[in-house]
């Protein structure tokens, strides 16, 4: 599989949601990395949304503080738009993707410096999940029985624990994630301004960001994400003031 080569070519594209009433972003990431130390780390990339691309980093310490960095035009376009209620530090960085093999990747953070290296594998059963997911049809996809039924194929055969795929995010917004291809992460190792926060781990519970749960185990994932319209007035005013600055990733 030529992961590096199938993501690094997708394109910044921004436009409307095709689910009326919703927000949305589609993209790649860290669904979730649970670390040795307690630490916990994700990973957002969405050359496609509602708004602007952008791509951002989620650090929780073993304490459960969470932060958000942003490498995009704004932060109220970006993560913390819908999950900044839960972190109390969010703030601006660079954010470096390096991809050093087909399957591996390295994040770079400035500011706080992160140095973060991910390698991703497969199995029969992921393959076959990436196979059939892809090809349900999108409405299909989304629906609560289905993505009930998503959740608890995720606790019951891929280990990720209670993982969240509907309900509310920390700042109010009704939340459909679609993580419509899954990749364990096998190996790697990250250190936060000279800290070794240790390998990745299966952690006992699933790490939460307000009443979002991640995975338990970490996990790479492909989809898209769903997030309710809440001012309607407030997301034609944003459209239109990115509109007058366009900003690629």
């Amino acid at each position: 599989m030529e992961l590096s080569k199938e993501l690094q070519a997708l394109q910044p594209i921004t436009q409307t949601s095709s689910l009326p009433g919703f927000e949305y972003v589609r993209g790649f990431g860290v669904f979730g990395l649970p670390l040795e130390s307690g630490h916990v780390l994700a990973l957002r990339v969405f050359p496609e949304n509602s708004f602007a691309p952008y791509m951002t980093v989620w650090h929780r310490t073993p304490e459960g503080v969470w932060s958000i960095f942003v490498d995009g035009p704004r932060l109220d376009t970006a993560c913390p738009r819908y999950y900044g209620a839960a972190a109390r530090y969010v703030q601006f960085a660079k954010i470096t993707l390096r991809w050093t093999g087909p399957m591996a990747l390295t994040i770079l953070v400035d500011s706080p410096r992160l140095e973060w290296h991910i390698s991703m594998a497969s199995s029969p059963l992921f393959d076959l999940m990436n196979t059939v997911s892809p090809r349900l049809p999108e409405p299909l996809w989304r629906t609560p029985l289905m993505l009930r039924a998503f959740e608890w194929l995720g606790k019951t055969l891929f280990d990720l624990g209670n993982v969240t795929l509907t309900g509310t995010a920390p700042n109010g917004h009704f939340t459909i994630l679609m993580p419509q291809r899954m990749l364990p992460i096998t190996s790697g190792r990250a250190s936060l301004n000279g800290q070794d926060l240790g390998r990745p781990s299966r952690s006992p519970e699933n790490p939460a960001i307000g009443s979002v749960n991640l995975p338990a185990r970490p996990v790479f994932a492909i989809g898209r994400a769903y997030f309710k319209i809440q001012d309607p007035v407030e997301y034609e005013r944003t459209i239109a003031e990115l509109r007058l600055a366009p900003t690629t990733l």
